[in-house]
């Protein structure tokens, strides 16, 4: 049997690599026709079309600027739909713009993610069922990220979506209890082989 030593100078170079490694670029969207969230690590925005655009012209408007926020991304993590929001007069066009969104990701060869508004609000808050305003205090207290005006809510569970990202793999933002790690596991992700840590 053969022993492996390990020497002061492997451990070092080890830790090394470790933190010199690369994070993993991921893009978080909290899709809606009317007011997209979108965020990286450390920013957020909004995608907003003009008032009164409708139909292909507003679907259109969103995978361009969708496209252009996922471009370069590593991995892209996407809210699923909220089947109680009440949205029955838009949703067709809601349901096409989230199979256009992971239709966009497909042709970028960008691996996509699938997470349901309850799994994010448990991330985030610690229970399944929290509020938009306590997921956007949490964003603020955990994360130290802001989200302001008439997107804030959107921006925020955006957010809460590439911290989720990079938690899975192997780079959280913050160190969470079990229970809101929990978070992760009813959620629909890629094979990332090689890209996680």
């Amino acid at each position: 049997m053969t022993e492996t030593v390990t020497t002061a100078a492997d451990s070092l170079s080890a830790a090394t690599v470790a933190e010199t490694a690369t994070v993993p670029r991921v893009v978080g969207l909290d899709l809606s026709l009317r007011c997209t969230g979108v965020a990286g690590e450390g920013w957020t925005d909004v995608i907003r079309p003009a008032s009164g655009m409708r139909g292909h012209p507003r679907l259109q408007f969103l995978l361009d600027a969708i496209g252009e926020a996922i471009t370069g991304a590593d991995l892209v993590v996407i809210e699923g739909p909220s089947f109680g929001a009440g949205v029955k007069h838009r949703h067709e066009d809601l349901a096409g713009l989230r199979v256009m969104a992971r239709h966009a990701c497909w042709k970028r060869r960008i691996p996509y993610a699938l997470v349901p508004p309850s799994c994010r609000a448990l991330y985030a808050t610690g229970r399944g069922s929290g509020s938009k305003g306590a997921v956007r205090s949490a964003v603020a207290d955990l994360f130290g990220i802001e989200t302001e005006g008439r997107g804030r809510y959107d921006e925020a569970d955006a957010y809460v979506l590439v911290a989720m990202g990079l938690h899975h793999l192997g780079h959280p933002l913050v160190v969470l209890p079990d229970e809101q790690r929990r978070g992760l596991d009813g959620c629909t992700w890629p094979d990332m082989e090689g890209l996680a840590a």
